[in-house]
């Protein structure tokens, strides 16, 4: 059958298929009355916000089941979560504005999530549970002023599920699907996710435990491999909280989160009996104070990271990190608000590996050396005029005990006008980061290097958004962002790396282009393009641009469909030569992707059935080169809720 004759066929079927619910399943990523944290920590209007925001909202992702979290974020403008369609155990890159894992912070509960054992410091999303998480705000931009190192390109900040307002509330998920390259046609049932939720409250007391699986098989990790390799997850977390009056609340909460991944020869590009375990526990408290016209917050968090690595390289490494966030919130008035506050880190990690001609563990990172503190006081001020002119600024003291003080602000205007049909805004915005060497860089015996200083940026967004009132929304920016002392793994000579700062500035620059537009009360389009223009040496495995469009049609008041299409630029990537021990380009060619998703809901709502054809057209293509990626799949599912 060929694609044109598919392509009838599916749209027929989705003519002729059922009812739509009155909710659209989209990302819908501009809303009039919608409300954005990320920019201030305060509750603001997004109309009133100068920043560059995507926010996901719960029942967006309610309608996106059977999609991890990283594809989720994939699809949004400006962003490029590379591995999400391999592999389920491939490693993902986050790239966002030119930048990499080491420039994008994640945040849960609005505490920053760090893996100090790793060479970036950054958050392994697969360590995530799509179905514990209630709503994502993904903030573009350098944003160290509020949350400090690491937030050069984007903040994602992930807010997990809250108690229900019911004494007992239960909600059962469970999805099983396919998961195989392009060039397979078994179909076998592969990828099984399941998940239980408990919730409730009762009295000023709430609690929420709530437990995830994931096994994925069927998919080897390099292209044409003979072996499968198997991811297997496991979520944990449970949260519990007390309101004691009107003014003191208390939150804590405790989680787990591990992962076997089974992974093959990336330097020979053959099949190996390769193993990678991953454990991460959190525990945090969060007491809350409010008073007359403000209130005083503090969240304070422990994590503890444990990786093994079995194969020819085997190695451990185990990371603790204490994160301690105290801030003062304070309305002047309705116009002007303020915040004022301290963050702390104290990160710390170890290493083990095996001497050549031994068969035992030795220490490689000592914890005692390889440990940084940072403390940051920081301030930010949001100004709302009635007038139409709002200003978001701020600035922040980086204190680190490798490296010294480190000052970085942002100045953030922006200017709305009111009109009979809508609003128009324009934006603006010049803001500095820094990222902070992670320990590994620092420490590592063969490769660190204890005198690196942090990488800085300084980012420039001018843009305009247009708002017509329940019908559309249009907005385009302007990016412009300069990198310094960019820490790269240099050839010292004679085949021995360090890593180095680099003199030279680099430049990444260009355009991200959003309309949502409901075209009738059933059909409503999101459409997202971006366009990164990007110096050479930043320009690995990012496209130039890159499309996600998503059409929703109700059916009736229980059925939603979609359509998604995704479209990524030809890329460039690096593969290691075996002769000339160097790395030689490699150009990854364009691809498009063409998805279709089902909902339907029945006992009341209670229970919805949903259903995804992924890769329709079955399109060859590579994320990394030398690595698999999914050809067509399909997922069957159901959600209850009791």
């Amino acid at each position: 059958m060929n694609k044109t004759k598919l392509f009838c066929m599916l749209g027929l079927g989705m003519l002729t298929t059922g009812i739509a619910q009155t909710k659209t399943d989209s990302i819908s990523v501009e809303k009039l009355d919608e409300v954005v944290v990320t920019d201030s920590r305060f509750v603001l209007k997004r109309e009133n916000s100068g920043k560059v925001i995507t926010k996901i909202t719960s029942e967006d992702l309610e309608k996106l089941q059977g999609q991890s979290i990283a594809e989720i974020i994939g699809r949004t403008v400006g962003v490029e979560v590379n591995g999400v369609r391999s592999n389920a155990g491939q490693n993902l890159s986050y790239f966002i504005r030119g930048g990499r894992n080491r420039q994008v912070l994640v945040l849960i509960d609005g505490i920053q999530v760090t893996d100090a054992s790793q060479i970036a410091n950054d958050y392994d999303l697969r360590l995530l549970n799509a179905d514990q998480v209630e709503s994502i705000e993904i903030l573009k931009g350098a944003s160290s002023t509020l949350y400090g190192t690491g937030a050069a390109t984007a903040v994602i900040n992930i807010k997990l599920k809250e108690a229900s307002k019911k004494a007992f509330n239960l909600n059962l998920r469970s999805a099983l699907g396919t998961n195989q390259s392009s060039d397979e046609n078994n179909y076998a049932i592969e990828d099984f996710r399941n998940s239980i939720s408990v919730n409730g409250s009762m009295g000023e007391f709430n609690y929420l435990a709530s437990f995830g699986h994931q096994f994925t098989d069927g998919l080897s990790a390099i292209k044409g491999g003979t072996e499968s390799d198997a991811f297997n997850s496991y979520n944990g977390n449970i949260k519990l909280g007390y309101k004691f009056n009107n003014t003191f609340k208390l939150n804590t909460y405790a989680s787990f989160d591990r992962f076997k991944v089974e992974f093959d020869d990336s330097f020979g590009m053959m099949d190996a009996d390769n193993v990678s375990y991953s454990k991460q526990y959190r525990i945090g408290v969060s007491p809350e104070f409010k008073y007359n016209k403000g209130s005083f917050t503090i969240n304070a968090a422990y994590s503890d990271v444990e990786r093994e690595i079995e194969s020819s390289f085997p190695s451990m490494f185990n990371a603790q990190n204490i994160v301690v966030d105290a801030f003062n919130r304070y309305n002047f008035s309705n116009e002007f608000y303020t915040v004022i506050g301290v963050n702390y880190q104290d990160n710390q990690m170890e290493s083990f590996s095996i001497p050549f001609g031994e068969t035992e563990f030795s220490q490689a990172i000592d914890p005692e050396k390889a440990q940084f503190k940072i403390t940051d006081p920081y301030a930010n001020v949001v100004y709302v005029s009635d007038f139409g002119l709002n200003l978001n600024a701020g600035l922040r003291i980086n204190n680190h005990s490798e490296y010294g003080s480190h000052l970085v602000y942002s100045l953030n205007p922006s200017y709305k006008v009111d009109l009979d049909f809508g609003y128009i805004k324009g934006l603006a915005s010049y803001s500095t980061a820094f990222i902070t060497p992670s320990l590994f860089q620092l420490f590592e015996p063969s490769y660190g290097n204890v005198d690196l200083q942090p990488e800085e940026n300084q980012t420039i967004e001018v843009g305009a958004e247009v708002s017509i009132k329940d019908k559309a929304t249009f907005s385009l920016v302007y990016f412009n962002r300069n990198e310094d002392s960019f820490i790269d793994f240099i050839d010292t000579g004679g085949f021995v790396f360090q890593y180095q700062n680099i003199e030279e500035s680099f430049t990444a620059s260009g355009f991200e282009l959003v309309t949502q537009a409901k075209l009738t009360n059933t059909l409503n389009i999101n459409f997202n393009a971006s366009y990164t223009k990007l110096d050479e040496d930043l320009s690995l495995r990012i496209p130039e641009i890159k499309v996600n469009t998503r059409i929703d049609y109700q059916l009736c008041n229980v059925t939603v469909i979609s359509l998604s299409y995704q479209f990524n630029d030809e890329r460039e990537d690096v593969v290691f030569n075996n002769t000339t021990f160097e790395n030689d380009p490699v150009t990854l060619q364009s691809y498009g992707l063409l998805d279709f998703y089902i909902s339907h809901k029945i006992i009341n709502n209670k229970m919805t059935f949903f259903a995804n054809v992924t890769n329709i057209f079955n399109e060859e293509y590579q994320e990394l080169f030398g690595f698999a990626t999914r050809g067509r799949g399909f997922s069957l599912g159901f959600n209850l809720m009791l």
